[in-house]
């Protein structure tokens, strides 16, 4: 039998409404309600191959052949000849010790019994195994001592620490006996969550449990690549068990990620990875609602008999008949993996087995608690700094503007890293940097686009040019709040001279002081430069002072009665008057007449040897 179970992101929020908690007594009466459902869905699935056999005939079995892993007569010999061997070995409490005496009595039993059952070596292997197995169970029924000398309630030493490297946002250790996992959190940037394409209905993933087990965390050497299905797997449980006391994204906008790496296994190591990164969330200042611990627990089950393990070996989850894995906060269960090799579980067992693991779980929350108790108040130094705002859906604009400019130049300006999103109802913006102050300074100019200052007439801004039109400059003077600066008030900027086009004298981005002029009914703002400027060395359109008209020099006095000229009439003024060859184009041409002589009429003659300014037409080729 297979049972997995998780609460939900919106779990505390419902305890804090009034919902009960899923204590342990709740979990039992669910589970135990669960067998009227799956008694109805067994007795459909007989009814289903009932009628197919109605109608068809009966269903003819598969026949298959059943291979032992050894015979009874290895078994015997195995038996009787290494019961005392293992049974010492059994009884060292150190894994290491305890399989080098296991190995060493396997070795001694395969070397007197190979002679006896010649090419039969895997059956007495798998007969050491199933001997071994036999004392483990029946000294756990018997006499309640386990492999490692503990009684069935006990727990193995716990430990933990915090900050193992200084550059992470958040890392602690945890380790519970032989079994030692260290665990990283990292915090990241909305628009860093995992984008999910599933056949379920979450679209992102915001929190990320990645748990890795390598070969070396068991003494063994092997390929270190892909996580395999047991790495996801753990990863999954110890994600579900964490996530009913996240923080909201609106009260947290982080991205989480957790990497949990084994480095010692003896044991629920997944378990160990849910300690660690409680641990490790809670150094890194992320304001979860409760610490989470997590416990395995086994179960024994001979001759009648029901014993319930706390803090499961490696051994007594592979001798037992059930791993179940309890996980949750001191008063709820947030995880449940209930995993069983036996045919039913009582539900009276069921429900011990489960205030068994609170127990454990609260003994393992008190050391957690002791190392830290509750989140930092703040993230690292060395984490990004995150704050959401919550906006009007109509603002979004404003702060996004035409074609992302007013973001980026926020971007820009402040170094900070800006989201803007929505969820159709109320729009969410998101600024996030690794410097305080440039989150707080993005969050001012945001508030301040959001609730615009009114500027006031002939007050003195230093602003910037943001777009540049064939009439003038708009120039931003305070968040959200720009003024035209007419091109008929730039001439400063050339020396008082006209300005021919905008582009001359400013570009997108410069800095200029500008004043407020006035500002009309539709709130449309007026802008004039302050300053001093530098005059044009060049006169430019400057005239000079025009002279008295008495000063004549020695011409006399104008005669006002002197009779009109003669002046020949403006028609055919042009072609009476002879134009005057160029003297290039005159020399040009007695050079070349000197060197290749007169080529008559149509020579390259420029001009008609009257001083005529047309050339001669060139003769046409045939």
């Amino acid at each position: 039998m297979m049972v997995e179970a998780g609460g939900t992101e919106g779990s505390f929020e419902m305890y804090a409404d009034g919902a009960p908690k899923v204590s342990e007594d709740v979990l039992s009466a669910g589970l135990e309600a669960s067998k009227l459902w799956i008694r109805e869905a067994i007795n459909l699935q007989r009814e289903l191959v009932k009628n197919f056999s109605a109608a068809r005939g009966p269903i003819t079995p598969m026949e298959y052949q059943v291979i032992a892993d050894y015979q009874s007569d290895v078994y015997e010999s195995v038996e009787a000849m290494g019961m005392s061997s293992l049974s010492e070995a059994n009884k060292l409490t150190t894994k290491t010790a305890r399989n080098e005496a296991l190995d060493a009595a396997t070795a001694s039993i395969i070397e007197h019994l190979k002679d006896e059952f010649p090419n039969r070596l895997g059956e007495i292997k798998a007969a050491v195994r199933s001997v071994t197995k036999k004392i483990v169970r029946r000294r756990i029924v018997d006499e309640g001592v386990r492999i490692d000398g503990r009684s069935v309630t006990d727990i193995r030493p716990l430990s933990a620490e915090l900050d193992l490297f200084p550059m992470t946002h958040g890392s602690a250790m945890f380790q519970r006996g032989e079994t030692q996992v260290v665990n990283v959190t990292t915090l990241g940037m909305p628009r860093m969550r995992q984008q999910l394409d599933t056949i379920g209905p979450d679209e992102f993933r915001r929190y990320m449990h990645h748990y890795n087990f390598p070969p070396y965390s068991v003494g063994e050497t092997g390929r270190v690549g892909m996580p395999k299905r047991r790495e996801i797997g753990h990863g999954m449980l110890a994600e579900r068990a964490l996530i009913p006391v996240l923080p909201s994204e609106q009260d947290f906008a982080y991205t989480l990620r957790v990497v949990s790496d084994v480095l010692q296994s003896n044991g629920s190591t997944s378990m160990a990875s849910v300690c660690g990164s409680t641990l490790s969330l809670m150094a890194a200042g992320v304001p979860i609602k409760a610490p989470v611990a997590g416990i395995a627990m086994g179960l024994v089950y001979d001759e009648g008999k029901y014993v319930t393990l706390t803090d499961i070996l490696g051994a007594e989850d592979a001798f037992g008949d059930m791993d179940f894995k309890v996980a949750g906060t001191a008063d709820a269960v947030t995880a449940l993996q209930l995993d069983t090799k036996i045919d039913g579980l009582p539900a009276e067992v069921l429900s011990n087995a489960l205030h068994q693991a609170k127990e454990a779980r609260l003994l393992i929350l008190t050391v957690l608690t002791n190392t830290i108790a509750e989140p930092r108040a703040q993230v690292a130094e060395v984490a990004p700094k995150i704050v959401s705002i919550e906006i009007p859906i109509d603002k979004i604009g404003e702060v996004i503007g035409p074609k992302g400019k007013v973001i980026n130049t926020l971007q820009q300006e402040t170094g900070a890293d800006i989201a803007v999103d929505d969820d159709g109802v109320v729009g969410t913006v998101t600024i996030g940097a690794k410097d305080g102050r440039a989150v707080e300074e993005a969050r001012r100019r945001i508030a301040m686009i959001l609730d615009p200052p009114t500027p006031e007439v002939g007050a003195t801004y230093q602003g910037r040019v943001v777009n540049l039109a064939k009439f003038g400059a708009f120039v931003s003077i305070m968040p959200g709040r720009d003024g035209l600066l007419h091109i008929s008030k730039m001439a400063p900027l050339n020396g008082g001279k006209r300005i021919g086009q905008v582009e001359d004298v400013l570009e997108l981005g410069q800095a200029i002081e500008v004043k407020v002029d006035d500002i009309d009914p539709q709130g449309k703002v007026s802008l004039s430069l302050v300053g001093d400027f530098p005059e044009s060395e060049d006169s430019g359109d400057a005239r000079p002072p025009r002279r008295e008209s008495s000063d004549r020099g020695d011409r006399g006095p104008r005669d006002r009665d002197r009779a009109p000229r003669d002046r020949a009439p403006r028609d055919n003024a042009s072609a009476a008057r002879p134009a005057q060859t160029s003297a290039f184009e005159a020399a040009f041409e007695a050079e070349l007449a000197g060197e290749i002589g007169d080529l008559g009429p149509g020579g390259p003659a420029l001009s008609d040897g009257e001083g005529g300014g047309r050339r001669s037409p060139r003769p046409r080729r045939r």
